[in-house]
């Protein structure tokens, strides 16, 4: 589990006892639970200016900043790739650089995000789309089903380059260009399950550990 981030207040109080010489604790209130607050478009727009040239400067690209709540947390997502792919390992240095730039920020007084919250990071994903050029070259020899104009094609992207893809459909290539060009999905192949990673499959929690399981979500992604 990643360890849960943000403040909640609670204080308690000391009173003199009167007449008495004494210092009576007043006894702390009860917990309660803590107002719901949802993440507003400033709060992610200030998450990105902040986590994006983290992402950078370790060499990947941001491509996706998520907030959803899960329980009484929130839970924030950055997904990255590059064109070498996501190590692990790396992947585990980004989530501790980041996370320590959430503190610094929270430290003088920027709220990133409404009370408690988890922050993993992980790799894009193989059932992202493929929307960018750069998703479609780091996808080059794998099998997909895109839109080209009025059609739906599946075939192994060969080529990629600055005017489209060209695609092997049935032992024929065919070229396509971004223009008519739709989102890519990539079909995954039994054969090829083995050259998706680690990071592929689970993202990284704030403390280095690699998290593959689903917590129950009892909110919507407010992404």
């Amino acid at each position: 589990m990643s360890q849960p981030r943000g403040r909640r207040g609670g204080s308690a109080r000391a009173e003199s006892g009167r007449g008495s010489g004494r210092t009576e604790i007043a006894a702390p209130p009860p917990n309660k639970p803590v107002p719901y607050k949802p993440v507003t478009p400033e709060h992610r727009e200030r998450l990105r200016h902040l986590v994006e040239p983290v992402v950078t400067a370790a060499g990947y690209d941001l491509e996706d900043l998520s907030v959803s709540r899960v329980g009484r947390r929130h839970l924030l997502r950055v997904a990255v790739d590059s064109d070498n792919g996501v190590d692990l390992d790396a992947v585990a240095a980004l989530a501790r650089a980041i996370s320590h730039d959430l503190d610094a920020a929270e430290a003088d007084g920027e709220e990133l995000i409404p009370g408690e919250y988890e922050l993993e990071v992980g790799s894009r994903g193989v059932d992202r789309p493929l929307t960018e050029p750069r998703h479609w070259r780091r996808n080059t020899g794998r099998l997909v089903q895109v839109r080209v104009g009025d059609r739906t094609v599946t075939g192994r992207v060969t080529e990629v380059d600055a005017a489209g893809v060209t695609l092997d459909v049935d032992g024929t290539s065919e070229r396509a260009t971004w223009a008519d060009l739709g989102p890519g999905k990539v079909q995954v192949e039994l054969k090829r399950l083995a050259e998706i990673s680690d990071a592929d499959a689970g993202f990284v929690d704030d403390d280095g550990a690699d998290d593959d399981s689903d917590e129950d979500d009892d909110g919507e992604d407010e992404e």
